[in-house]
């Protein structure tokens, strides 16, 4: 099983919330597949899935949103 490096616990499967503010506005998308620290709950995802939350991101930026929340799943669909 992998350590964390921050704290030493367990990496496991879990999910993440990721919030980024645009400056006009808002965008949060729940439910990210990450891999995240049993102790101290940091989070890390792979390249794919940040790439993924790029393409939200910028998306979400030329509809000039002042709020955009998705679920990954319905988001990468």
């Amino acid at each position: 099983m992998k350590k964390c490096p921050l704290c030493q616990g367990f990496v496991v499967d879990g999910s993440a919330t990721f919030t980024v503010d645009l400056g006009e506005g808002i965008v949060v998308v729940r439910d990210i597949p990450a891999q995240v620290c049993s102790q101290c709950g940091e989070e890390w995802l792979d390249d794919s899935t940040a790439a993924k939350l790029e393409n939200i991101v910028e998306s979400a930026r030329k509809k000039h949103v002042t709020v955009e929340v998705a679920r990954w799943s319905e988001a990468v669909a």
